[in-house]
């Protein structure tokens, strides 16, 4: 046993280094969901492994008999738990998480909420936002661009009130940005002044 207050790795490495199989997947879903590197797949990887591992448990025990006792609230709690969060349909039941892939997770991050609801014009931009400090989730000020985000708090994404980006007419807020684009490009074109050849 290691010291008591070390961090650990909250996620689980791939075994080996090398595998274009693997490789591919993760650089797609790096640059689609604009994740920081690749730890940050492993770790939406690790957590659905989690929860596929305990499915899995549930529904050996529940082939033996219906479930009881502690096994039954376990069961309960892990379904009301990826409920809240949006990953599972309220009629869900066991089954539907072993259906559950890293696609799942990484839509119901932040930064991919922020850019889904276009309060940022690029998943990068998204996640640039949230570490400045400018996106509050019911209020609250978030600055951990893979928290999950509730279900219940989806629509109340937002800027933070005390960030520079609250005010509408802000250059870097996806409206804005989209209006100062149509300006430059129906803006007439100046005429040039083309230098006449002398005469020989």
């Amino acid at each position: 046993m290691g010291y008591p207050g070390k961090n650990r790795k909250s996620y689980n490495t791939p075994k080996h280094p090398w595998q274009a199989t693997r490789i591919e997947p993760e650089v797609e879903l790096v640059k689609r969901y604009g994740l920081r590197n690749k730890r940050e797949v492993w770790k939406a990887h690790s957590e659905l492994k989690k929860y596929r591992e305990i499915a899995r448990k549930l529904l050996a025990e529940s082939i033996k008999g219906e479930l009881k006792g502690h096994v039954k609230t376990d069961g309960e709690n892990i379904l009301n738990r990826l409920k809240r969060y949006g990953l599972l349909k309220t009629d869900s039941v066991l089954d539907d998480i072993l259906s559950l892939d890293v696609n799942n997770f990484l839509e119901r991050r932040l930064q991919t909420q922020v850019h889904k609801q276009g309060l940022a014009n690029t998943p990068k931009q998204a996640r640039q936002f949230i570490v400045h400090g400018h996106i509050s989730v019911a209020g609250r000020k978030i600055t951990v661009p893979g928290y999950l985000v509730p279900a219940n708090e989806e629509l109340s994404l937002g800027y933070y009130t005390g960030s520079e980006l609250s005010n509408e007419s802000h250059p870097s807020r996806p409206g804005q940005v989209v209006k100062n684009i149509v300006q430059e490009t129906t803006k007439p074109e100046e005429p040039r002044n083309i230098p006449m050849r002398e005469a020989k």
